[in-house]
């Protein structure tokens, strides 16, 4: 696991598993309900990785069969519920390989493993692409980051993947820190007339990021003493002008890029001298790892 990579509080987590978990039974579950016999059933599962990747999500899951164990426990001292990963978060699976061991009541099992799976599915898929991305520019200083291109309502959860697959956050959103993008500039009528009109009111130690496109942009940025000049979308070529200008200046100032980072053109981008590249790709490209639960055979409690 990424040592930058800190699992959200739960008291941020748990209000989205309760209505994550609500959305799935609805008014309970027909099936599991009408097929055990015995509420105080208990079983054993096996959590099995159906392709490689890298491993995301686990304490998420287990937190959300915990949350529905406690839930059916009329005395929350008596749930004895257990979800013990065997591979460690950000470690990579193989096909058919185990990665967690779950014993519980078994309408907390069978009721609370698609949400749970859908979460870790997510996750391990996000964290797969993005080491990809990272291992791609290992070698070089470029730290690749995330962006707010996220799925409403996993934000917190997609940007902790991201952090599992080796990426830095970016900022979580739009209270973190100032990007004046494009739109803004035009709203202000000018990269210094928006820098003017922020630097006055927002709170320390808040940081100022301008989007750039052009030398001119970057020159005005520079003028403006911002701490974070984006170039986007920049030809190579330009982007390498704009770095070295940059560090002729202000050898303080830090510079990202962002615009069409794609596995294919991420080493070249980051061997223009940027300190960061900017990328939706790795959560809003990335495929769900598939993973599975089988239950253990021969189970008292059914009809």
């Amino acid at each position: 696991m990424s040592l930058s990579a800190v699992l959200p509080s739960w008291i941020g987590l748990d209000p989205l598993l309760h209505t994550w978990l609500l959305e799935d039974i609805g008014r309970g579950d027909r099936t599991t309900q009408s097929l055990l016999t015995n509420k105080a059933s208990f079983g054993k599962a096996q959590w099995i990785a159906k392709q490689a990747g890298v491993v995301a999500g686990l304490p998420v899951a287990a937190r959300a069969f915990q949350l529905l164990s406690n839930a059916t426990q009329v005395d929350r001292s008596a749930s004895n519920f257990s979800f013990i990963s065997t591979i460690a978060e950000g470690e990579s699976c193989t096909p058919g390989q185990v990665i967690a061991q779950l014993q519980g009541s078994l309408d907390v099992l069978l009721t609370g493993e698609r949400v749970a799976l859908n979460l870790a599915m997510r996750l391990s898929g996000i964290a797969t692409l993005t080491r990809e991305y990272v291992e791609t520019i290992s070698d070089l200083p470029a730290r690749l980051v995330d962006t707010r291109k996220t799925t409403p309502g996993l934000r917190l959860l997609e940007k902790y993947a991201s952090q599992v697959g080796g990426a830095l956050n970016h900022r979580l959103g739009l209270d973190d820190a100032v990007m004046i993008k494009d739109n803004h500039i035009k709203a202000a009528g000018g990269i210094t007339e928006a820098v003017a009109q922020i630097r006055g009111k927002i709170p320390y130690p808040l940081s100022i990021e301008v989007e750039t496109t052009t030398l001119n942009e970057v020159e005005t940025a520079l003028e403006n003493c911002v701490d974070i000049i984006m170039l986007d979308n920049m030809p190579l070529d330009l982007a390498c002008q704009a770095v070295e200008l940059i560090r002729s200046h202000h050898h303080q100032v830090k510079i990202e890029a962002s615009g069409n980072i794609t596995l294919e053109t991420i080493r070249a981008v980051a061997q223009t001298g940027v300190d960061f590249i900017s990328s939706s790709a790795p959560v809003t490209r990335s495929a769900w790892l598939d993973l599975s639960m089988n239950l253990e055979h021969n189970i008292k409690g059914f009809a």
